[in-house]
C-alpha cells in the first residue's frame, strides 16, 4: 500500500507501529535519532512521515521544518504532549496531522490510510488540468498548485485540499467540525478542531494580501468558514 518512515526514539513504541503497519500493507522503516532520521527521509521516497517530537540529535518540529521545504508527503506527528500550543506548533510547521500519546495502533493506521489515500488522488491523476480562477486566486487542481497573481505559493497537501474544498463549494457554510471530518476523514475528538484553525490560518497568510480582512475565506463568527466568490 505504500512506504512509511517511522521516526522514534522508543524502540518499543517504534517497533509496535511498524509491526501494525505490516499488518496493513505498508512497508515500514524506522530511525531511533534526528539527524539520522532526517537524512534518510531526504535520500528516500516515503508516502508518510510518522515524526516524534521529542528525538536525540533533532526534534520532530525542526525535521518537519525541512522536511517541509522540498516535499509535499503527508507527515504525521506523534507526542506526549497534550497541550494545544504543541499541536498547533507542528501544525503551523508543516504538519498535516498530529497525534498524542498514549494512542491506538489502529487508529495511526488508520490516519496513515486516509492521508495515503487522499495525496495520491489529489498528485496523481492524469488528465487535463483542472483550474479554478477566483479574482487573483488560481487553483490548479490537477498539478496540486496555487498562484495569488501568477505568483505561485507553496501549499502542504493538507492546506491544498482545504483550500480547494472551500473554493468548490462557494457560499457555503462550514462548522470545522464538517471541515475536518472532510479533509481528514474522521470524527473531531476535541482538541482536533484546532487543527482547522491552524490550516485556514495558514492559508489566509498565503492567498491573502491582508488576513484580517480575507478576500476568500470569511470566518462566520459561532459557525465556521465560507469561501466568498
Amino acid at each position: 500500500m505504500g512506504k512509511v518512515l517511522i521516526i522514534e526514539d522508543e524502540i518499543e513504541i517504534a517497533e509496535l507501529e511498524r509491526d501494525y503497519l505490516h499488518i496493513a500493507g505498508f512497508e515500514a522503516d524506522i530511525e531511533t535519532d534526528g539527524k539520522e532520521g532526517l537524512k534518510k527521509a531526504l535520500t528516500n521516497d516515503y508516502d508518510v512521515y510518522i515524526l516524534d517530537v521529542m528525538l536525540p540529535g533533532m526534534d520532530g518540529f525542526e525535521i518537519c521544518a525541512k522536511l517541509r521545504d522540498v516535499k509535499k508527503t503527508p507527515i504525521i506527528m506523534v507526542s506526549a504532549k497534550k497541550d494545544d500550543i504543541d499541536k498547533i506548533r507542528g501544525l503551523g510547521y508543516g504538519a498535516d496531522d498530529y497525534v498524542v500519546k498514549p494512542f491506538s495502533p489502529s487508529e495511526l493506521v488508520a490516519r496513515v490510510k486516509a492521508h495515503v489515500s487522499r495525496y495520491e488522488s489529489l498528485v496523481g491523476k492524469e488528465q487535463k488540468n483542472e483550474i479554478i480562477k477566483v479574482r487573483g486566486l488560481k487553483i490548479d487542481k490537477t498539478a496540486h498548485r496555487v498562484f495569488v497573481n501568477e505568483e505561485e505559493k507553496q501549499f502542504t497537501s493538507k492546506e491544498f485540499e482545504l483550500l480547494l474544498y472551500l473554493a468548490e463549494n462557494p457560499n457555503h457554510v462550514f462548522t470545522k467540525d464538517d471541515l475536518f471530518l472532510k479533509i481528514w476523514g474522521m470524527e473531531s475528538a476535541g482538541s482536533d478542531i484546532a487543527t482547522v484553525t491552524v490550516h485556514i490560518k495558514k492559508i489566509r497568510e498565503k492567498i491573502e494580501s491582508d488576513s484580517n480582512s480575507p478576500q476568500y475565506i470569511e470566518t462566520i463568527w459561532g459557525v465556521g468558514y465560507r469561501f466568498k466568490l
